[in-house]
């Protein structure tokens, strides 16, 4: 797949905005209401849009503790409603992960639901979680993409959040792997956890080891945590693409919170005035 994030965002340095859904039905945080979800996803959509992001990321967050990989057919479904209703929404790029790391899952709701892209977790190689061992599936996943004929970009986390990585490859050798090996579309590089700042030192090793790929259409390096109005002009300065971020639009700055425009509008202001 020929992807050119460029083009799918419409702008060099795009901002994702993270919708992270609370409970769904039957996970043990759920509240009772379908609608009440729906109604608050479209609500963060909106304000997100409104804001000026470039695309959205809508994920099964409150449905802790997370199963491995491969999630009930009531998650896909659910997953599937959702996403096709904010896809349906909005007029920028929709993506999609399913937590912990069911790719397939993912994919699938992706394309049945007109999104543009996935976040997986764990593509290549394998990490240890909360959840586990967690092995990434790329065989899998690209090939089910083949087959579903499926216009829809991997994005790839390098030793992701929440997450230790199993071997001794290096942050550079994983990245390498992930985008030549795993035939990623993009990478991701986070903090330790939800909401942590991302090493500067971490994406710098990411993008000039991707600097090395002889491949027509640059590897994007997105940052995944972590970022702010303040640190984003820093994260570009050292070869980050773009940004996928939660915590930092959200009200207070508290993850579960909803969406603030005002926080967006910071954030996006400061992407598209920054030096570097």
């Amino acid at each position: 797949m020929d992807w050119n994030h460029h083009d799918a965002f419409g702008t060099e340095r795009p901002i994702c905005g993270m919708i992270h859904l609370p409970a769904l039905p039957g996970s043990p945080g759920y509240e009772g209401s379908r609608e009440a979800i729906r109604t608050r996803a479209l609500e963060d959509a909106a304000t997100l849009e409104a804001g000026g992001v470039d695309g959205i990321v809508v994920e099964n967050f409150g449905d802790s503790p997370f199963y491995p990989d491969e999630v009930p057919n009531h998650t896909v479904a659910e997953m599937s409603a959702l996403a096709t209703t904010i896809t349906s929404a909005v007029d920028v790029p929709v993506g999609v992960n399913i937590l912990r790391n069911d790719a397939e899952a993912a994919l699938s709701v992706a394309a049945a639901a007109g999104a543009s892209f996935v976040r997986v977790n764990v593509h290549v190689g394998a990490a240890t979680t909360d959840q586990g061992i967690v092995e990434g599936r790329a065989h899998e996943t690209v090939r089910l993409r083949d087959r579903l004929e499926a216009d829809v970009a991997i994005l790839a986390d390098v030793d992701v959040k929440h997450a230790t990585p199993l071997g001794e490859a290096g942050l550079a050798q994983t990245a390498l792997e992930t985008a030549v090996r795993g035939r990623a579309d993009g990478l991701i590089i986070s903090g330790a956890g939800t909401g942590q700042t991302t090493s500067l030192e971490d994406l710098e090793r990411v993008a000039e080891a991707l600097s090395t790929v002889d491949r027509d259409v640059p590897i994007p390096v997105f940052v995944g945590s972590g970022v702010t109005p303040k640190s984003i002009d820093d994260a570009f300065a050292v070869g980050a693409d773009g940004a996928i971020v939660g915590t930092a639009l959200k009200e207070g700055g508290e993850t579960t919170n909803p969406v603030s425009r005002e926080r967006v509008e910071a954030l996006v202001e400061a992407a598209r005035t920054a030096e570097s």
